[in-house]
């Protein structure tokens, strides 16, 4: 049976694929810290399907805490790690950046420095939209350039996407560095716009707006993100050196003047708006150019954006706990 280092797995999009992965009969040791940055209830519900399979098995510790990482390493034969967890958030990175240093680049090469004692060479790592900071016209490609994030968190990505690159080339690791763009869905995180909108619609509160709402977003269901980390796995096992970067969207952006109209009707009633100014580190669009994953992960959007939404709406009306 292989078996799966999976780091940030009680996460939103991590425990998707710790469900997905153990649906295909392999092991899962989710790495988890908790972290205060969102109730521990929310996490704690998003895996209790996963907690009752006997191949789940659960590690709560920082990612920053190589004693721990380091005995989890060995007593177990990883057959590839994937490493979603992070410091998550565009505007919290503002006001501490060296702390989304010390999670999102500091702890991941000491992830990565484990994975070469372990002689563990397979790697999925997450990355993000982020890193193509403030961009006209589109889609986005993963060979456009890249030395110019908004934000520290978009910074702290690019970094791991360069480190990967360092660890795949001495060391013969093959990764592959998935640029998520705005991924929604049920157990989306509390803080993203679109659960925080939908909770704040269905409690007739006011919905806070930055900027005029012509900003665009590839919202990508989880489910269609999920399909893109499994094709990943499967890229970096076909041979060693391998190093590839691949966007993970919709491929179809959408103005917030139109997500919101959609809300509206999904709650069935008028949304109340306090409009504010444009938020410093946030991007006007973000557009994924997909024709890459598709070709070598197998990856698919399949999941309409309106469709979606209205799901997720349902979902929040009986499921949300924050």
């Amino acid at each position: 049976m292989k078996k799966v280092l999976l780091t940030g797995g009680a996460g939103f999009i991590g425990s998707h694929l710790a469900e997905a992965l153990l649906a295909q009969g392999t092991a899962v040791v989710c790495y988890d810290s908790f972290d205060p940055y969102y109730p521990r209830k929310l996490k704690e519900q998003n895996i209790a399907d996963c907690s009752r399979n006997p191949n789940f098995l659960l590690v709560e510790g920082d990612i920053r805490d190589r004693a721990l990482l380091a005995e989890v390493f060995a007593h177990h034969k990883f057959d590839a790690v994937v490493h979603l967890a992070a410091r998550a958030g565009v505007r919290p990175s503002l006001e501490q950046p060296e702390l989304y240093a010390e999670v999102n680049i500091d702890a991941t090469v000491g992830l990565f420095e484990l994975c070469r004692k372990s002689n563990i060479s397979k790697i999925v790592f997450a990355s993000s939209s982020s890193v193509y900071g403030d961009r006209d016209g589109g889609p986005f490609r993963e060979s456009d350039n890249t030395d110019r994030p908004l934000s520290p968190y978009g910074s702290t990505k690019k970094a791991g996407e360069v480190v990967a690159h360092v660890y795949s080339h001495l060391y013969g690791f093959s990764i592959a560095c998935l640029r998520f763009f705005t991924v929604y869905g049920p157990r989306q995180r509390p803080d993203l716009a679109i659960r925080k909108f939908v909770k704040k619609a269905l409690n007739d509160e006011p919905i806070p707006v930055f900027g005029d709402g012509s900003s665009r977003r590839d919202y990508t269901h989880v489910s269609d993100i999920v399909g893109g980390i499994l094709g990943a796995l499967s890229w970096v096992e076909q041979s060693r050196d391998r190093y590839g970067v691949f966007n993970l969207g919709s491929h179809a952006p959408v103005e917030l003047k139109q997500l919101l109209t959609w809300i509206e009707q999904g709650v069935g009633k008028p949304l109340k708006i306090d409009r504010l100014p444009p938020q410093p580190g946030d991007v006007f669009q973000t557009f994924a150019d997909t024709a890459l994953a598709e070709k070598e992960l197998g990856f698919r959007h399949d999941v309409k954006f309106e469709q979606g939404l209205r799901e997720f709406i349902d979902w929040m009306r009986v499921k949300d706990l924050s």
